[in-house]
């Protein structure tokens, strides 16, 4: 569990520094230009990576369904719309929308079992710390 927790904090943190690097990126030559310039040395970083490790098969990838194979596009449109929103309403207020949409989402996938993901309950303390956490992005843009 400690594992997981430490991972969720890198991914977090790296998730910003991507954002704040690709907006500068995007300011010298677009924002479509930033995503497909990080989706390219993430794809490089990725393959070397597998390279170094050697680990895994990709046998299994037959039994990917075609919807999940997908998921490497949304990073683009992830990135425009991280990079856009950057640009306008600055870094802060942008990762706490963020973070508040993917828990959101997150709440969605749990409670009805989307994508294959075990059904879980929400109960109100679940929601009254969404409300919480929009509560403070408020607080932060005044």
């Amino acid at each position: 569990m400690l594992k997981g927790i430490i991972y969720a904090i890198l991914a977090g943190a790296f998730i910003t520094l991507q954002g704040v690097a690709n907006a500068s990126i995007g300011a010298h030559i677009g924002t479509w230009q930033a995503a497909a310039l990080t989706q390219f040395t993430g794809f490089i970083a990725a393959a070397l990576i597998l390279l170094v490790a050697r680990g895994g098969s990709w046998k299994g990838i037959r039994k990917v369904k075609p919807l999940y194979l997908m998921g490497g596009a949304l990073a683009a449109i992830i990135i425009f719309s991280e990079v856009t929103a950057i640009g306008q309403i600055g870094v802060t207020f942008t990762i706490s929308a963020l973070l508040i949409a993917q828990l959101t989402m997150t709440f969605l996938i749990d409670t009805n079992g989307w994508f294959d993901v075990i059904k879980r309950k929400m109960g109100v303390l679940h929601f009254a710390g969404i409300a919480l956490m929009i509560l403070g992005v408020i607080v932060l843009k005044l």
